[in-house]
């Protein structure tokens, strides 16, 4: 033993000499835990074995890392990423939209991932055993997590659902929703009024799919198809979650990858397609004025926030299955930026398709109204005169038309009106944004009714929903089972059936007629601001009180370098302070706009904006309160000692050559005795040593030592689970 330990000096010296488990193990050689006086199971060594056994616990552990990244590709690249983003984009100066993005992914978006992959990584457990590990009072973050989870996962595998419900739909010719059905009355055929005042596609997505009612008070009983393809949905991620990563992770191959394929097809056949480049190009022409609008920055921050899956615990459990030598660094860099490539490549798709779709709906307007025009010539309303002279009515193109038009409304500027004629431009057609089910259900199984052999492209498209639900949903529910199974060791299927099954009961309030509006509820509201609020905590946590130095540092050990300073300042003052601002602006809207809904009207077949009832912003208001109570409720009963937070189950036993910490009922004087033999308040803390850094800038205490360090190091330094504060 070297001369400069404490325990050599106490033998030379009579002066008392106060150590901690670290000091007398730092520089102790590595004990071989059969070999030493702790083997008490009388157990034979085998040094081959010892050598091919993984230091550590049996936690489960990806097959590889190509299935871990695609794993956290599935869950973050989701539905918002399809329907969401392009919608945005749209509707926030296009291009130059993508410019407050970016800034944000970068000021936001990847610190926070790259932190809840590390906090996961390094400590390997659930978001409840990691907060209650990082800061026992702040626990309740974990908690809160798994409730958000809940709410998402609710209402997310609805959209799965109807998603399934189309998919079965699309195998017939011509597609069901590509015309109005018919009503006989004996030898008379008139069309459905309501379809007939809206289009085929709307009718079939309000009344043959949803059976839609007038307002959310009037719940009209179940919908029984939409409540089999529910129970459908909860059956493919139960059988996708019963084994664990085991089985996620290899439905991750298929679920991950086939929205790529599917979407590169839809890119290609959309460039084929004519006026595919007229939306594109509508698409990305920048409004720069756009860009000072605070507004746009707040959902450029709040798309940020949820397409990267943060606060859900989804992400910190996935990564709680890596090795501790894993390079988080680069899997949170390389995930950000994969899934805004594949928003951009999702916009690039949807503006092909819907410019594709603009223009059919242009030339079917200067069709009808061209019609309008010649019945008013034939009966004299109108001039033959104005009518320009390369006008040919038989191959009238846009250009033309819009000529025509101007001569009329100069001309008859009195009269114009009762023309009814209407301008037919396409930029005004392609301004018509639509997001979320309206763009998936009804404008782009629209534009898919003029595509050649359109049940393919209807069967694609809607598989690629139905992959895209499911990889977000087995990370969704991981968010839930990870940190169950963690703190109650439950066996992981009984807990994933009971889930599912609970789930599914629970969920049959958005297979009644109402439902789309409870699900509109839950996704605007259920989860917006109590995840926030988890994230700004989370952040908090890590930077402010269990130190950003402190956390730099175990990086360093974690990873073998020292993370860039970037992230040291954007967790201790960038990212809370965008936190904050993005929390105070979602409460100011919630505040002015009060809460509603678009319900869709059967006898006007248009939807209207309503108000939410009393008893429905009861609802909405307890989802709030609900999801963020566990954060007060621990903290004050952690606070004031009325729970344990596990600071004093300390024990220490050798396993393979390292020292572990474990949870155990030893009393605080027993305990003391067994480490050290001394009184009680020379205990040492059950938080792990940690060598001191100074910030960024400085030399690591790394670059100083010839340590091995991660998981696979043969020295006492790290506890490989870090248990003591679960």
């Amino acid at each position: 033993m070297p001369k400069s330990s404490k325990v050599t000096q106490r033998e030379q010296s009579n002066e008392p000499v106060t150590e901690s488990v670290a000091d007398l193990l730092a520089l102790e050689e590595p004990v071989d835990y059969r070999h030493s006086v702790l083997n008490v199971a009388g157990e034979n060594w085998n040094k081959q074995q010892q050598d091919v056994e993984e230091p550590g616990d049996d936690r489960p552990a990806w097959n590889n890392k190509l299935q871990y990244i695609l794993a956290q590709i599935g869950y973050s690249v989701g539905l918002g990423n399809v329907w969401r983003f392009p919608y945005l984009c749209q509707k926030n100066g296009g291009g130059a939209y993508l410019v407050p993005y970016l800034v944000l992914l970068i000021l936001i978006g990847i610190p926070l991932f790259f932190l809840e992959l590390a906090v996961g990584q390094r400590i390997r457990r659930g978001s409840i055993g990691v907060w209650n590990y990082v800061c026992p009072r702040l626990g309740g973050i974990g908690f809160a997590s798994c409730l958000v989870c809940l709410f998402v996962g609710l209402y997310y595998n609805v959209i799965i659902g109807w998603s399934i419900f189309y998919f079965f739909k699309s195998f017939q010719y011509p597609l069901p929703w590509s015309e109005c059905p018919l009503l006989r009355n004996g030898s008379v055929a008139t069309v459905e009024p309501e379809c007939d005042k809206s289009s085929a596609t709307t009718y079939f997505w309000y009344r043959d799919a949803l059976d839609i009612s007038n307002s959310i008070s009037e719940g009209g009983g179940l919908n029984w198809r939409m409540t089999l393809c529910l129970l459908a949905a909860w059956s493919f991620v139960c059988l996708a979650m019963i084994k664990g990563i085991q089985s996620s992770g290899k439905v991750m191959y298929f679920s991950s990858l086939f929205p790529y394929v599917v979407l590169i097809c839809f890119l290609v056949r959309g460039l084929l397609l004519r006026g595919a480049v007229d939306g594109i190009v509508h698409m990305f022409t920048p409004k720069l004025d756009k860009m000072l609008d605070l507004q746009v920055w707040r959902e450029a921050a709040t798309q940020v926030f949820f397409a990267l899956g943060l606060g859900f615990g989804g992400v910190i459990a996935f990564s709680s299955y890596n090795k501790q030598d894993n390079n988080c660094h680069f899997d949170a860099a390389l995930v950000s930026l994969i899934n805004f490539f594949t928003s951009v490549l999702a916009t690039l798709v949807v503006f092909a398709v819907l410019g594709f779709k603009a223009n059919v709906m242009n030339e079917k307007c200067v069709i009808e109204n061209a019609e309008k025009i010649l019945g008013y010539l034939n009966s004299n309303i109108l001039s033959h005169a104005l009518i320009p002279p390369q006008v040919n009515f038989s191959h009238l193109t846009a250009k033309d038309y819009t000529e025509m038009y101007g001569v009329i409304k100069t001309v008859k500027k009195e009269h114009f009106q009762k023309l009814g004629l209407d301008p037919c431009i396409l930029e005004d057609e392609l301004d018509k944004s639509v997001q979320g089910t309206g763009l998936a259900f009804i404008a782009f199984t629209e534009a898919m009714t003029h595509f050649p052999a359109s049940p393919f492209w209807s069967v694609m498209f809607f598989l690629m929903l139905i992959n895209l639900g499911l990889g977000s949903m087995i990370g969704t529910m991981a968010g839930i089972t990870t940190p169950i199974i963690d703190m109650f060791k439950v066996r992981k299927e009984i807990l994933t059936v009971g889930c599912c099954i609970f789930a599914f009961f629970v969920g049959l309030i958005f297979v009644q007629r109402s439902g789309n509006y409870f699900v509109n509820m839950f996704d605007d509201y259920s989860a917006t601001l109590p995840l926030t609020l988890v994230v700004i905590l989370e952040n908090i946590a890590v930077a402010w009180i269990y130190g950003t130095k402190k956390f730099m540092q175990e990086l360093t050990e974690m990873l073998g370098f020292r993370p860039y300073r970037f992230y040291f300042y954007t967790w201790k003052y960038v990212s809370p302070i965008c936190m904050a601002g993005l929390m105070t602006a979602s409460v100011i809207q919630l505040v002015v706009t009060p809460p509603g809904y678009n319900a869709w009207i059967r006898e006007e077949a248009a939807e209207k904006y309503l108000y939410y009832p009393k008893w429905a912003m009861g609802v909405l208001v307890s989802l709030i309160i609900l999801a963020i109570l566990p954060l007060p409720v621990v903290f004050i009963l952690r606070q004031f000692h009325l729970v344990s937070d596990g600071s004093n189950a300390l024990s220490v036993t050798y396993k393979k050559g390292r020292m572990m910490k474990d949870i155990s009922n030893l009393e605080d004087n027993d305990e003391t005795r067994f480490i050290l033999s001394k009184v009680p308040s020379e205990t040492p803390s059950p938080m792990p040593t940690h060598r001191s850094y100074l910030g960024p800038g400085t030399t690591s205490p790394m670059e100083m030592s010839s340590v091995a360090n991660g998981r696979y190091s043969g020295g006492y330094l790290m506890a490989t689970t870090p248990e003591s504060e679960l």
